[in-house]
């Protein structure tokens, strides 16, 4: 199959949300983070495909606010020792913003396409200004813990090739579980379509897959 979805449970995204304090705190409108960083424009896939997730959600929950950034057309600063110092004032603040942006959200939407078997550096960029020990995830005496639980991240995940589960060159999806596991977001669903550089025919049956595999959210437990 050529798109392939891992789907969240949406009883177990609803209980989620009861046990974190900080977003019952927030009240009644959920905020919804639409990240994208393909360099392709209109070409991308994931592009597609993350749009189609938010709409999906925009649908399904009466009052949801979206953010949205394209990391393409606006990307953050990789990190340098300027920006670590925060001698970069204008990287620090931006920085600030986009880590006040992650942790306010309550469901995360990333486009993220595979570059060379990992993720477009600006997409890594990001990651950056949002993993950060104190902020997101700590270390203790019986190792380290992930301080943003509680949030739903969908990854529309974009491959020319055909990489399945398991594959020992996917530094792609492999790696967005691994780090946002490690921040305490573990509720992560992967839209994929692969082999979309194939042919055209590839491309539209794996696309249309993973249009189909979209989930719509809470709807099931309601």
């Amino acid at each position: 199959m050529l798109g392939r979805l891992y789907s969240m449970d949406a009883t177990a995204y609803l209980t989620s949300q009861r046990s974190n304090p900080a977003a019952l705190h927030r009240g009644t409108a959920m905020k919804l983070l639409h990240l994208d960083s393909s360099a392709l424009g209109a070409n991308s896939v994931t592009r597609e495909l993350s749009a189609a997730i938010v709409a999906r959600w925009q649908d399904a929950v009466p009052g949801l606010t979206v953010d949205y950034r394209d990391l393409d057309n606006n990307p953050l600063p990789h990190l340098t020792g300027e920006v670590l110092t925060g001698a970069d004032v204008a990287a620090k603040a931006d920085g600030d913003a986009t880590m006040d942006q992650f942790l306010a959200s309550d469901v995360i939407v990333i486009g993220a396409p595979m570059y060379n078997f990992g993720i477009p550096s600006t997409l890594k960029a990001w990651i950056d200004r949002v993993a950060v020990a104190g902020k997101t995830f700590r270390y203790t005496e019986n190792g380290p813990e992930g301080l943003a639980g509680g949030k739903t991240l969908v990854i529309a995940s974009g491959r020319g090739g055909m990489y399945g589960d398991t594959s020992p060159a996917d530094f792609q999806e492999a790696y967005l579980r691994q780090v946002f596991g490690f921040l305490g977001v573990t509720d992560i669903t992967f839209v994929r379509a692969e082999g979309v550089a194939y042919s055209p025919q590839h491309r539209e049956d794996a696309l249309k897959a993973a249009h189909a595999a979209i989930p719509v959210p809470l709807r099931e437990a309601a």
